[in-house]
């Protein structure tokens, strides 16, 4: 069995190496990037564990890659939801503590579903991805598909010093990405039909809708606060927001291209079910 499994092993290497020779000739082509991102998958799902995580994490870049070129691509979007499960149960069964820049198994399930409910709201009819949905669901920070704490200037003043910025619990929903107070859903006190009470739009509080959105991307300025940053651009300004590191940009910079891209698609309805059915 070894035997074969080795065979395997190299097989699929080459056929690693004929998908970084392709995306060469096609650095555009989020369908290779996708079919390097699987065959890394398959090779990891057989080689020596210690080598596993490193293998899954290039295959977590090379969807990722093919996502940012197409944010429409499901099929990308939902092996990346894959890929991301499959660590997290790595994580879970190895009982090994993160560092810093690699997420707990909690975050990891998260962050999959986010990939996964994204995929079947732009492709709702998948039987496949509506199966899949059924088994993460639940790992979402319902009714919202994405939480976190994000550092950001005070409201009208973005150039305000580094001192001023503050540390503000965010969510993000089939609608908006916006600041408000933090509930604890875990808490008894919030059953399972509830969900905390949204920020009102016209009230003084940071919130961008959906449908006001141009562009969000990851940004290097080193004029910001230290920490990963992205940028939301609106027709009405710019909006800088720190996370804790870049992976945490990684997501947050999906997250809300994904929601973007399902609202531009006319598919907002099927996202709004799953975060509020």
């Amino acid at each position: 069995i070894r035997g074969r499994t080795k065979e395997a092993e190299e097989l699929w290497k080459q056929a690693c190496q004929k998908y970084d020779k392709s995306v060469q000739l096609n650095w555009t082509s989020p369908q290779a990037l996708n079919n390097w991102g699987l065959a890394l998958q398959e090779l990891g799902a057989i080689v020596p564990l210690k080598e596993k995580r490193a293998i899954v994490k290039v295959a977590i870049k090379k969807f990722r890659a093919a996502i940012r070129l197409r944010f429409d691509f499901h099929r990308a979007v939902y092996n990346l939801g894959t890929v991301l499960y499959g660590l997290a149960e790595d994580t879970l069964r190895s009982g090994r503590r993160p560092s810093t820049h690699e997420g707990s198994a909690p975050e990891l399930y998260s962050a999959s579903a986010v990939y996964i409910a994204a995929a079947h709201s732009l492709k709702p009819d998948y039987s496949v991805y509506r199966s899949a949905l059924r088994l993460v669901r639940s790992m979402l920070p319902l009714p919202y598909l994405k939480v976190g704490y994000l550092t950001v200037p005070p409201i009208g003043n973005p150039l305000a010093p580094h001192s001023d910025w503050i540390k503000q619990w965010f969510v993000l929903d089939h609608e908006a990405l916006y600041q408000m107070e933090k509930v604890d859903q875990r808490s008894p006190t919030l059953g399972a039909s509830s969900s905390p009470s949204k920020a009102p739009e016209g009230s003084h509080t940071r919130r961008v809708e959906v449908h006001d959105i141009v562009c969000v991307s990851p940004t290097a300025d080193l004029s910001l606060p230290p920490g990963g940053c992205f940028v939301v651009d609106t027709p009405s300004g710019q909006h800088f927001m720190i996370a804790d590191n870049w992976e945490a940009v990684d997501g947050w910079v999906d997250a809300i291209r994904l929601v973007y891209t399902i609202f531009v698609r006319g598919k907002s309805e099927a996202l709004a079910t799953v975060l509020t059915a």
